[in-house]
């Protein structure tokens, strides 16, 4: 809760398959109401959740809840992560592998119940020079194919999934491995390589439960390395990455990893964090925040 005694609710307007408006707004107040929770629901820009959310926990929010997809949770994340304030969770998004991974309940409902409880834990986060991320972070292909998907939407007013579908195509045919230097903790290599990934906690690569975490509290981060391949190897490898069916024999996975700086000639680089891109300067200091982030989960 606020001081007002309400707990501030926000819901990303353009989050899921389509645009939400105040109808599923008052959808979420009255699930809340219904679960014993006093809300203050705002159905807002993706742009606007960040700085909603810092003046929810300046305004001394014991709870704030976000409702969208993974990119809206971790908008969120980046300003309770360190403090006493609780995370909770309406998976409203595409995906909502955050959400998936914590075991939050997929129906309003349900969510709504869990949040009611107010019972939390202690969960990691990751973070790149500052920036908190929960999912994930990588640096090479997948950026730059998210930067000329946006400028194909924005200036073309293509489809996410044609615009995406492009991008790939594009990126793929004029992409070169990027030589980056690596600390791991406290040890320094040089690699090739046109894909480096850092997880917030271990990803699952096996077919069982791929792109999957078992635990967001074991204090690590996850990262792999795309071997350097020829062009044709390369399109089959990152074609397996994105549709989570990586094979041993395309990534190195880097063991027991709580610090990671890596190092490039170029003046900046392309940098996802959980899906928004941002051109960084390098270098890249990445780290582990041990259950910083209090989040309503069972």
């Amino acid at each position: 809760m606020t001081r007002t005694g309400k707990v501030p609710v926000l819901i990303n307007r353009g989050s899921g398959p389509a645009d939400r408006g105040q109808s599923e707004g008052a959808d979420v107040a009255h699930a809340l109401a219904k679960a014993g929770v006093e809300a203050d629901v705002q159905v807002i820009d993706g742009a606007d959740i960040a700085e909603a959310s810092r003046k929810a926990v300046e305004a001394g929010a014991q709870v704030v809840v976000a409702g969208g997809g993974d990119g809206t949770i971790s908008a969120v994340a980046q300003f309770l992560a360190g403090t006493k304030s609780k995370l909770g969770i309406l998976p409203l998004g595409t995906l909502n592998h955050f959400a998936r991974d914590l075991g939050i309940p997929n129906t309003l409902e349900e969510a709504a119940a869990l949040i009611a409880t107010g019972k939390s834990r202690g969960i990691d986060v990751a973070e790149v020079n500052g920036h908190v991320f929960i999912n994930n972070s990588a640096i090479g292909l997948y950026p730059l194919m998210v930067l000329d998907r946006e400028m194909q939407q924005k200036k073309l007013g293509r489809s996410k999934r044609l615009a995406m579908l492009v991008a790939s195509a594009r990126t793929l045919a004029r992409f070169r491995h990027r030589r980056l230097t690596l600390t791991i903790n406290d040890e320094e290599a040089q690699i090739d390589t046109p894909l480096l990934f850092v997880g917030n906690n271990d990803y699952r690569l096996d077919l069982g439960a791929p792109g999957r975490r078992d635990s967001l509290e074991d204090g690590q981060l996850s990262v792999f390395v795309m071997r350097k391949k020829t062009r044709r190897g390369l399109i089959a490898a990152s074609i397996r990455a994105l549709l989570n069916r990586t094979r041993d024999d395309d990534m190195v996975r880097l063991e027991h990893v709580e610090r990671l700086r890596v190092a490039s000639r170029r003046s900046h680089l392309a940098v996802s964090m959980d899906g928004e891109v941002a051109m960084v300067a390098p270098p890249l200091d990445y780290r582990v925040r041990k259950r910083a982030l209090n989040v309503i989960a069972p």
